[in-house]
């Protein structure tokens, strides 16, 4: 009985010491990892990790249900399109056809409503609420210094950083995108309930605005400029610019570092379903304009889903470009196969949600998924 009252003990001093440990190397973010993703079974962030975070509400208003097309669903899957969807193990895959529901199907128990973390498909949003920052005039345009809102970045190389710099991922900062290692950058941020001080500490060590390098922290250190130079949360600027703008069906959450500090995690975790996503693909489809409306200045988004670096031809500004075939599409993209992909020559929308994209972990190029999911879109159209 002794022996076990010693072990015991022993394993609460070593838990004690170890707790910390974390706190005082300021890794005490960990411990929310491991309650909220590692206890659960999974070795990165899931569909449904949202409902363990901080959420804030971005409302709707007034929906504007999709048309249903002429041939809605009147063509099955394909053989090939079912086998990546059960391995995949997808959640959600719709087609969109002029601007109508050709196909859509949900699985796994989800439905047309269901909220699913969608990533970095974020990261879109974020861009497309910094041409509405300029259109308002809360920001001067593309070539505006981050030293104007975020008094950090006024010295060295940093003093060139410009806001376009973040949009395209080209701050030049030691940010390292890595999702599977729980002492990166990449991690603290998912989990740290500070994120202004995580991205306030970023070092710019490249040139700004010279190449492309794929960094969460630059979408994230671009909200931080937004709310300032805006005056308003990011949340809530989303919420009238687009969320209700765009007849949204259902309010959707966007998860914040913490209450206390109240920062949405820009460069991620939107949380909503299918066609409410494909809602941003057709705004920016159709350059800025909703009902009639100019929503979003056209030649901001001629600008976004066009290649700032010729030696980058698969990033815009805040979008991802891609050509299959004799077909150039544009895309919003997220962790684990979250796609609203867009071909605008052919009025096609195609957007899949998910728990897997499948082998390979790309982060700064295209997983072989995403062309199957475009051919057997265009498979089945032409059925």
């Amino acid at each position: 009985m002794k022996f076990l009252k010693k072990l015991l003990l022993a394993i609460l001093s070593i838990f004690v010491i170890l707790i910390a440990v974390l706190y005082i190397t300021d890794t005490d973010y960990l411990i929310k990892a491991v309650r909220t993703i590692y206890l659960k079974g999974h070795t990165t962030a899931y569909l449904e990790d949202y409902k363990h975070f901080d959420n804030a509400i971005v409302e709707n208003g007034t929906p504007q249900p999709w048309l249903n097309h002429k041939n809605y669903n009147s063509v099955s899957e394909t053989e090939r399109l079912k086998e990546i969807n059960k391995s995949n193990g997808t959640v959600a895959y719709v087609i969109i056809k002029n601007d109508s529901i050709w196909f859509e199907n949900y699985y796994d128990g989800f439905n047309e409503n269901s909220q699913t973390n969608s990533f970095s498909i974020a990261k879109s949003y974020v861009s497309a609420l910094l041409g509405k920052a300029i259109m308002d005039g809360y920001i001067k345009n593309l070539d505006q210094p981050v030293c104007d809102f975020i008094p950090e970045y006024c010295e060295g190389k940093a003093a060139t950083m410009t806001v376009g710099d973040l949009s395209s991922m080209a701050s030049g900062t030691n940010w390292d995108e890595r999702y599977y290692s729980p002492l990166s950058i990449t991690t603290r941020a998912y989990f740290d309930d500070d994120l202004t001080k995580v991205v306030t500490g970023l070092k710019v060590v490249r040139e700004p605005g010279t190449s492309y390098k794929y960094a969460s922290g630059d979408t994230q250190m671009l909200a931080i400029v937004l709310e300032r130079a805006t005056g308003k949360k990011l949340y809530n600027y989303l919420e009238e610019s687009f969320w209700k703008p765009l007849g949204s069906e259902n309010p959707t959450l966007w998860q914040v570092d913490s209450e206390d500090h109240d920062l949405v995690k820009a460069y991620c975790c939107i949380a909503s379903n299918a066609k409410d996503f494909a809602r941003m693909g057709k705004l920016y489809k159709d350059y800025g304009k909703w009902n009639g409306k100019q929503l979003l200045d056209s030649a901001f988004i001629a600008k976004s889903i066009k290649p700032r670096f010729a030696e980058s031809p698969e990033y815009g500004y805040g979008w991802w470009l891609k050509d299959h075939g004799n077909k150039s599409f544009f895309m919003m993209r997220g962790h684990l196969g979250q796609y609203v992909i867009v071909e605008p020559n052919d009025n096609i929308i195609i957007v899949r949600l998910g728990h897997s994209k499948g082998e390979g972990d790309a982060i700064a190029t295209f997983t072989s998924d995403i062309t199957t999911y475009i051919e057997e879109a265009y498979q089945m159209l032409k059925q």
